[in-house]
């Protein structure tokens, strides 16, 4: 087998989930992460439909994150009084299956055998005839195969290997956000409310405050939370219904973050020795499919590498001719003007949605279709001494 040795970037989702595939297919695997540790906490994220019920079955981790479920949750949207306009369905909110991301980073860390180097980071990357010269922030420099850049939109391996991200990276006019202030704020309700352009929310499994919020794009430094929330709180300035009352507590958030959406358009997922897996080549448009386009993602690039005997050329791709078109999901539209209308009638257009059963139908069967548009190989059959049976 060629190209035994393989860094990830990323030790969220994507970059886990690869590695437990490509450990389990023989690979030596390491996986960097800026991170001190796996990140807890954090919104929920969802699976949907057939596919990637039968990605997570194949891993042996289904059983685990149906126990570590948080059960979707039906969501009330409110007008400026309280009053309620609109429910949005549990079943649309959190797919068939919603769990935190940070439990579901946990179930894939303990799945992956291979190193793990937190606190780190990769500052260089020299592609040679037969390797990749990698210098880290921290540890020494080594050689690996291959590198995987599995470290989201704003993704430092797409950088060093591919250029900057302004050339890659599209901002789709909306910034979100996402704090821990206290569970006490909802009653165990999930309530939403909106004016033209925002959209606040509190409960829920997402975190116990959410925002999104139309704006010109934000300038800011991604370590800086102090200037992050107060950009936040900026935005809201005259908000009606409790967004007074969630804004004052913005500062002492217990858990705090802010971003873009924005959306990754890339001609080619792989340079050389280097390929792009989750956000960091799908982009991140908050339309909640991303979880699912990393797990699937990961179960078919190891597949290729598998299949091509760790020929990356024709392993990289075969991965592009078998994924884009699933990936292409995250190429359309964008979850803002859905859950922040920038009109009046936009918003009561979107609430009629959820009023409407056939509708909410139609939405429906249409993200089961997105979730369910690829044709799953079944790559360990490829397996000379088949991989042991992880349940």
């Amino acid at each position: 087998m060629k190209n035994r040795t393989v860094l990830i970037s990323g030790a969220s989702i994507a970059g886990p989930a690869l590695a437990h595939w490509l450990t389990r297919y023989g690979w030596t695997v390491t996986v960097v992460e800026r991170a001190p540790a796996v990140r807890p906490g954090g919104q929920a994220v969802d699976f949907k439909g057939a596919t990637h019920r039968t990605v997570l079955e194949r891993m042996g981790i289904l059983g685990e994150v149906v126990r570590g479920r948080t059960g979707g949750q039906d969501q009330t949207i409110v007008d400026a009084a309280g009053r309620p306009r609109a429910v949005i369905p549990g079943e649309f909110t959190g797919g068939e299956l919603e769990i935190r991301r940070g439990d579901l980073a946990g179930i894939l860390y303990r799945h992956t055998d291979c190193e793990y180097l937190f606190g780190d980071t990769i500052t260089k990357l020299t592609e040679t005839a037969d390797g990749v010269d990698v210098t880290f922030a921290t540890a020494g420099p080594r050689r690996f195969d291959l590198v995987v850049g599995a470290d989201g939109i704003h993704s430092n391996v797409r950088r060093l290997a591919f250029g900057p991200e302004r050339d890659y990276v599209r901002y789709l006019g909306y910034h979100y956000a996402l704090a821990e202030l206290g569970e006490e704020l909802a009653d165990g309700e999930a309530v939403m409310y909106n004016e033209p352009g925002r959209m606040a929310a509190v409960g829920g499994p997402k975190a116990s405050a959410f925002f999104v919020f139309a704006s010109p794009e934000l300038g800011y430094d991604r370590a800086d939370t102090v200037q992050q929330r107060q950009l936040l709180v900026d935005a809201y300035q005259g908000a009606g219904w409790r967004v007074p009352e969630l804004m004052a507590k913005i500062p002492q958030a217990r858990e705090f973050f802010l971003d873009s959406l924005s959306r990754v358009t890339i001609d080619r997922y792989s340079r050389g020795r280097v390929v792009l897996l989750g956000d960091a080549a799908y982009g991140n448009t908050l339309g909640g499919f991303g979880t699912g386009l990393a797990i699937v993602g990961a179960y078919v690039l190891a597949g290729e590498l598998l299949a091509a005997d760790g020929d990356h050329q024709a392993a990289f791709a075969r991965y592009e001719e078998q994924f884009r078109g699933y990936a292409k999901i995250s190429q359309r539209g964008s979850a803002g003007p859905f859950l922040a209308p920038p009109s009046p009638l936009r918003i009561r257009l979107r609430d009629w949605t959820f009023k409407s059963r056939f509708l909410l139908g139609l939405l429906l069967k249409a993200t089961d279709k997105f979730a369910t548009d690829i044709e799953l190989a079944n790559y360990a059959s490829q397996l000379t001494c088949p991989a042991p049976d992880p349940t």
